[in-house]
């Protein structure tokens, strides 16, 4: 019992540690902008910019670097699974960093070191992805070279998520956040405290960010922040299924279903609309529900407040996926029906929002592309 009261007061320092030195941080960087913002602000132009004034974009800084005080005060099996996260993740961040200093990092050198970040964990740790729970394609992952460019393409896929969804005040932190915890929550009952501990400590650093970014938007994540959530998710979600055979593949793509489902419909509409697949717009499902919903019912509040509000609420749809996964992360059947539930979900409210009443997110998905007037808004 003495051990274990311990083990709680050091993982309760280490994220302690992480939230206020991230915090901290952040509005250092705020207070500081004066000195650095012709290199890191985020300007106003851009048909994907919804802020009102320039902004410092470079929040993924503080996250590591308060991960790095975590780190520094974490009892040593703790710091065995933070390590290879911080070492790994450099890639992602780096490169992320780079294009929101210079904004000249180009999309497919970004995707490739979210890439090698994936490549990096699994030389570190030698965990990857060797089930997905499908049969036949589990059989190709048993083959180690498989197993690796698969898990390198599905964690680069993850970090461009959530560096996709990251457009609103508080809304990639909050669905970060949750995320961490869910999988703190799954880890936990399946008896693997240090990596529940160590999701723990992730979800601190990003919820330090968090109360910086929002309301008021004075901070934003940049990619090297996104691109250094993502991956950190993603490999979590590795590390959880590497550890524990017991938990579905699908219950941690649940966890992340809205990014996920958020950057595999992306493609689609871009391909039905013709457009190039990086190219940023304004038909994300994020800003449909600003455009469709909160500006209509809080119109009459500022745009910045919109932002916020807008972020809180699409953010937290992640309570509902945490709370599922955490529920059938058992059974492969029910937390895959899960996971195609909320994508169909998604696809129908969106169809909602494009064609101002609702239909089958079936129909929406596979009308032919030349009659498919409600992804032409």
């Amino acid at each position: 019992m003495e051990f274990q009261a311990l083990t709680v007061i050091s993982i309760s320092a280490a994220a302690a540690w992480g939230f206020f030195s991230c915090f901290a941080l952040c509005v250092l960087l705020v207070v500081t902008k004066r000195w650095h913002g012709a290199l890191t602000m985020d300007f106003t132009d851009g048909i994907q910019k919804f802020h009102t004034a320039p902004t410092p974009r470079i929040g993924g800084i503080p996250i590591v670097l308060g991960l790095v005080v975590a780190w520094s005060v974490a009892q040593q099996d703790l710091k065995d699974l933070l390590l290879p996260i911080l070492l790994a993740g450099m890639p992602a961040f780096l490169f992320g960093v780079a294009e929101d200093l210079t904004k000249c990092v180009g999309v497919m050198q970004r995707l490739l070191a979210t890439m090698a970040s994936g490549l990096l964990a699994w030389w570190i740790t030698e965990y990857s992805l060797t089930r997905v729970d499908i049969w036949g394609v589990d059989w190709l992952l048993s083959f180690t070279l498989v197993s690796v460019i698969f898990t390198a393409f599905a964690v680069g896929g993850v970090a461009n998520a959530v560096n996709i969804i990251d457009g609103f005040n508080g809304l990639a932190s909050t669905m970060a956040t949750l995320a961490f915890v869910g999988y703190a929550l799954i880890a936990w009952q399946v008896g693997d405290y240090t990596l529940a501990n160590a999701s723990l400590v992730l979800a601190a650093c990003v919820w330090g960010f968090f109360w910086v970014n929002w309301p008021f938007g004075k901070i934003f994540l940049g990619d090297g922040g996104s691109y250094f959530i993502g991956f950190a998710l993603a490999w979590v979600a590795v590390m959880l299924l590497a550890r524990n055979q017991s938990v579905s593949a699908f219950a941690a793509l649940v966890v992340c279903v809205h990014p996920v489902t958020e950057v595999l419909f992306s493609i689609y509409r871009r391909k039905v609309r013709k457009d190039h697949p990086g190219m940023p717009d304004r038909l994300h499902f994020h800003s449909l529900v600003k455009r469709r919903y909160v500006a209509r019912w809080f119109g009459e509040y500022s745009n910045a407040v919109r932002n916020s509000i807008t972020g809180a609420l699409v953010g937290a749809m992640t309570l509902t996926s945490i709370a599922l996964a955490s529920l059938t992360f058992t059974s492969v059947h029910l937390s895959a029906l899960v996971f195609v539930t909320l994508g169909l979900g998604y696809v129908s409210v969106y169809a909602r929002m494009v064609r101002h009443h609702w239909c089958s997110p079936i129909t929406f998905l596979f009308v032919k592309p030349n009659k498919h007037a409600g992804l032409a808004v």
